[in-house]
């Protein structure tokens, strides 16, 4: 999570939300983004989506078993889908998003019985930190 929490800082320094997401298996990091949605003018550059397409990228597959993604904020619901999509089993994130979270806090696609795949979600790691920074950068905008 302290990579994710990296990733988001430089995120926030070239002006996009402060959120970043790392891709691992078996303790290796096979590929990690952070928000690029301003400066790639693309709504769907979450950090989330462009780990996920790095990853499948190195992995030559669209199906990423085995990882973990680590994300500062809880995910959204077009990440969530991605992350089905993908067959991520395990997500970890750091702060809840109680407007538009999809791990739990609006509804848990991520879990949802209804789909061909679910995940094990593990929320609040480093999640003061990661809160800490989304609060400081929304106050600074406003």
């Amino acid at each position: 999570m302290a990579r994710a929490l990296e990733l988001a800082r430089g995120a926030e320094a070239r002006g996009e939300v402060p959120v970043g997401a790392v891709i691992v298996r078996d303790g290796l990091v096979l590929a990690e983004g952070s928000n690029r949605t301003i400066g790639d003018s693309d709504p769907t550059a979450h950090a989330e989506v462009v780990a996920i397409r790095a990853a499948a990228a190195l992995e030559g597959d669209w199906r990423l078993l085995n990882t973990t993604l680590y994300v500062t904020l809880e995910p959204c619901a077009m990440c969530a889908g991605a992350i089905v999509l993908a067959r991520i089993p395990r997500v970890v994130f750091a702060a809840h998003d109680p407007k538009a979270g999809m791990g739990g806090s609006i509804e848990n696609l991520l879990k949802d019985d209804r789909l061909n795949h679910r995940c094990a979600v593990t929320p609040g790691i480093m999640a003061e930190e990661a809160s800490s920074m989304l609060k400081a950068f929304f106050k600074a905008r406003r």
